[in-house]
């Protein structure tokens, strides 16, 4: 069954659709482009139901970022990324989610988790500084999450190096303007944040590691299976959705502007057995990619709903499919974008959009196939893997 987000932003598609360009033109998502994410509730998708979320299953927010991004790649990501923050924020002490989300549930946070700064511990908390690029969608955001390295007092990482995930009001925190300036996903505004000498309270600090294992909800008595899950399984899965969908709707565009378009040898190319065999397996390779990344997660999270425990392995063949599965559906788009015609490289033409979209959201971290092909490999193996490899496994 379809769920109800996703039914409304089916019924707004066409309008995202329409709000695309001047979001890329904008630098950042449109307010209109906002509030249609926001009537239709994306993300609010992993929003504990007491916070006014749908505390949804993990494969229905992918769905639903989905068909965000077939519209628009740019509100996609945006929905990607932002919207499994509220997943985590519900793992940590509820008195930070009732200072986010008691006077509005469609607060945003917006991150990111690349451990940019130092938190130096003072009493009742750390003092944090630092910069961190790619907050995305952030100038809709009201609070960020940011990685930060434990400090050992002396402005110098702590060793053993232990990673914290924090969260900041907009107070305290300052957008830099015209620090994103790129080649896709324009719309989304990732733009940088720094942070100097903000005061984090403790209740607004997690260790990575314990969001990392599943762990960190049950000390505040957070028991669901939602919030049990791997963080390294989570953080993805929006991201790649996004792009996923962006595939999706390069090749409708494709197909649309394929169906009455005459080649210059004057023969029709819906009688063109070449491009047509490209769109059908363009087609299969990127509905094979919606399969593969839904099942990942469905499996981890039936597992944890048995409580069956959740390995190495198990987090590491998730990883493994969801790089592939990003890289196979962009591959997919690459054959249709080659065999779209001289028009499609036109600024007018919504399909040269998907493509930048596409190839932008393959530069994340979280789809580079090596360290992920790597760590599972060992772990098919039954040997341990290298501490560094296992923070994104």
């Amino acid at each position: 069954m379809t769920h109800e987000v996703v039914g409304r932003v089916e019924e707004s598609g066409p309008e995202l659709a329409a709000l695309a360009d001047e979001n890329e033109s904008l630098g950042r998502l449109s307010d209109r482009t906002v509030e249609l994410l926001r009537s239709a509730g994306v993300v609010r998708m992993l929003q504990p139901k007491e916070f006014g979320g749908f505390e949804a299953h993990p494969r229905e927010f992918a769905e639903a970022v989905m068909a965000v991004a077939r519209h628009d790649g740019a509100a996609g990501w945006v929905c990607g990324v932002v919207g499994v923050h509220p997943w985590e924020l519900a793992q940590m002490d509820p008195l930070l989610a009732h200072e986010v989300w008691d006077e509005d549930p469609d607060t945003w946070i917006a991150s990111p988790y690349m451990p940019n700064g130092i938190a130096e511990p003072v009493d009742g908390g750390y003092v944090l500084s630092g910069r961190w690029p790619f907050s995305s969608g952030t100038d809709h955001c009201r609070w960020d999450f940011l990685g930060a390295l434990l400090g050992d007092g002396t402005g110098k990482p702590a060793m053993p190096v232990t990673v914290l995930h924090v969260v900041l009001p907009r107070s305290d925190y300052e957008i830099v303007d015209g620090t994103w300036d790129v080649i896709g996903l324009s719309g989304t505004g990732s733009k940088d944040v720094v942070v100097d000498k903000a005061f984090i309270p403790e209740h607004r600090a997690v260790r990575q590691e314990s969001v990392q294992e599943g762990a960190a909800a049950e000390a505040f008595g957070r028991t669901g299976t939602l919030y049990r899950l791997p963080f390294a399984s989570m953080f993805p899965l929006g991201i790649t959705a996004a792009v996923i969908g962006i595939c999706e709707g390069a090749l409708a565009v494709h197909l649309a502007q394929q169906r009455d378009r005459v080649a210059v040898t004057g023969v029709q190319v819906r009688d063109d057995p070449y491009v047509l065999y490209a769109a059908g397996e363009a087609a299969a390779e990127i509905a094979a990619s919606r399969v593969q990344l839904v099942d990942g997660i469905s499996r981890l999270y039936d597992r944890v709903e048995a409580g069956l425990p959740v390995t190495i392995e198990d987090r590491a063949n998730v990883r493994r499919n969801q790089v592939r599965c990003a890289w196979r559906a962009v591959s997919a788009l690459d054959e249709i974008f080659a065999r779209s015609g001289g028009n499609a490289i036109r600024r007018t033409n919504p399909i040269q959009r998907y493509w930048r979209d596409a190839h932008v959201g393959l530069q994340h971290m979280i789809h580079v196939p090596g360290t992920a092909y790597h760590a599972n490999a060992l772990a098919q193996m039954g040997l341990e893997l290298p501490e560094s490899m296992r923070a994104l496994i």
